[in-house]
């Protein structure tokens, strides 16, 4: 692979440190031994907790789509264990020294599933589409806001040109949104937004059925040969295919497990984890997930969050290690920053700094004119309550969030008369709600892999989802310079500042908990990993059925 000082560093700067909990089982017969070894061969079925918005991966935004994006579609660059960009589809890369281009060379031999070539003009044809107006406005907006021109140089080679320093154009190659969808798909797909089974990509399986509500099948894809070096094999999957049925509820996909309906599933919450760790022929595994911590988020561009004094009340309302617990037992990790503690970049300093304190989140409504109370308890201020909105939207519900907020609308009530009212809506409704700006508190977290690009779409005043509606120069000067940063220490401290001035001065979050992804499958299956750094978990490619 072509290397040079600015790509090394580049690397190091991307590579988030993965926080692994370790999995368990226990029965007395390792995984390992029940499953044997790989072989080729059979079906699985697997439940999972959310349906995609979206099959098309450059219109990805759910942490939990990664595992069904990588069955079909591939990148050109991926992470390892240690956090390190590696090529995919392409061979290396070469970075120019003064930083203001990429040079990629491709895979030869690798083809889409519906025929087409993968080469330097497929390439081109995804970035351009990413860029064309109203397709994916948020990636063109944050991931491609640097990228001048895209060059085919030779039918193995490709060239990105940068308008400034991008260390995180290579983050965009290794993510969903710039995985490579077929030229053929993208110019003929009769809903390429939604995607489905009508777009092709280079990927192990195939998609042939979706059935809306239900399920998603795939097929082997027998031709493909050309894994990342992540994977535990190479050639074709083991499995002739695989198919994914969406059950919401937790207590559903755990009993459809222990009863032997389907083989794996994912999203296992505290109350039901005693059901998998409690069976012989079950295991349970965890991983933390990379990014930004689950957060809310305070809109400032309305009462009462334009009041710095409000949202600190808010934050001190609540005493997050003991709402985690009654939600999560003991399986939550706190966060105290917006990014994920499993992040490099993540300002440790920040923990203890504020929540729970009940006096100082009364005595701050006090001085912010939010001195009387109602016949209900809560607070009024000129004849209005104090009434602040959560939207939560359904497909982005995972964790038992939904449960959570009524932990959270509980103690800010209580401990501060704040009135927190929550509303699970369809994606449609909230978005509707978002664009009119009728909403105070706005929920998220994301599982990229380099936090720098979580917050991008975040905290920047031209973020695709900066829901704060915060315009501060300061910040956008420290997330500007963090992007264009190749040093990993300096990239760092310009990360702790931002998170100083997000978190700590201006309490535009209020962090809950590090988000984590759990898998329990019977110890016959083997194989089931996590996607290395990103922290969620894998593609079907490496699965298999013991004997």
């Amino acid at each position: 692979m072509p290397t040079n000082r600015l790509r090394t560093l580049a690397a190091a700067a991307l590579a988030p440190l993965l926080a692994v909990l370790a999995g368990c089982s226990t029965g007395t017969t390792s995984p390992a031994e029940a499953a044997g070894q790989p072989r080729s061969g059979g079906t699985l079925t697997w439940a999972v907790e959310t349906e995609p918005i979206t099959l098309n991966p450059h219109q990805y935004a759910q942490a939990k789509a990664r595992l069904l994006v990588w069955n079909t579609f591939e990148s050109l660059l991926t992470y390892d264990k240690q956090g390190a960009v590696v090529p995919w589809l392409a061979t290396g890369w070469q970075a120019a020294p003064d930083g203001l281009s990429y040079t990629l060379t491709l895979r030869d031999g690798v083809t889409f599933s519906d025929g087409v070539p993968f080469d330097a003009a497929a390439v081109k044809a995804n970035v351009d589409k990413l860029r064309e107006p109203g397709y994916a406005p948020a990636v063109a907006a944050v991931q491609l806001r640097n990228l001048k021109t895209v060059e085919a140089v030779d039918p193995r080679t490709v060239r990105l040109v940068l308008t400034a320093p991008d260390v995180l154009i290579l983050d965009f190659l290794a993510s969903p949104q710039g995985a490579q969808i077929s030229p053929k798909s993208l110019r003929e797909a009769k809903n390429l937004k939604a995607g489905g089974v009508d777009l092709a990509g280079t990927g192990p399986f195939v998609l042939d059925r979706y059935i809306p509500g239900q399920e998603l099948h795939y097929r082997r894809n027998a031709s493909y040969d050309w894994a990342p070096p992540t994977a535990t094999h190479t050639g074709p999957a083991y499995l002739d295919g695989i198919t994914y049925r969406f059950l919401k509820e937790s207590a559903v996909r755990v009993g459809a497990l222990t009863s032997g309906q389907v083989q794996l599933v994912e999203g296992v919450p505290a109350t039901d984890q005693p059901l998998v760790t409690g069976a012989r022929t079950l295991r349970l595994s965890r991983e933390l997930n990379s990014g930004s911590a689950y957060s809310y988020y305070f809109n400032t561009s309305r009462a009462p969050f334009d009041d710095l004094r409000v949202r600190q009340a808010f934050r001190e309302a609540v005493d997050v290690d003991t709402v985690l617990t009654s939600v999560y037992r003991d399986t939550a990790t706190r966060a105290w920053s917006v990014i994920s503690p499993s992040s490099p970049l993540y300002d440790k300093s920040l923990e203890g700094g504020y929540s729970g304190d009940t006096g100082k989140a009364n005595t701050l409504l006090d001085q912010a004119g939010w001195a009387t109370r109602d016949a209900d308890g809560f607070r009024v201020k000129d004849g209005r309550r104090l009434t602040v909105r959560l939207v939560q939207s359904a497909p982005f519900v995972r964790d038992r969030r939904d449960v959570l907020a009524q932990a959270v609308q509980a103690a800010v009530k209580q401990s501060a008369g704040i009135d927190l009212k929550v509303s699970l809506v369809d994606q449609g409704s909230a978005t509707q709600a978002f664009e009119r700006n009728e909403y105070e508190v706005f929920d998220n977290s994301r599982a990229d892999t380099d936090a720098g690009a979580a917050l991008n779409l975040l905290l920047h005043s031209k973020g695709g989802i900066n829901r704060t509606r915060i315009n501060d120069p300061h910040i956008d000067q420290l997330l500007e310079a963090g992007q264009a940063t190749a040093d990993p220490t300096r990239r760092a401290g310009i990360y702790a500042d931002l998170q100083q001035r997000v978190v700590a001065e201006q309490a535009l979050v209020l962090p809950l908990y590090a988000p984590a992804d759990q898998i329990a499958a019977g110890i016959g299956v083997g194989g089931v990993r996590f996607e290395p750094t990103a922290g969620v978990p894998a593609s079907a490619y490496d699965l298999w059925i013991g004997k």
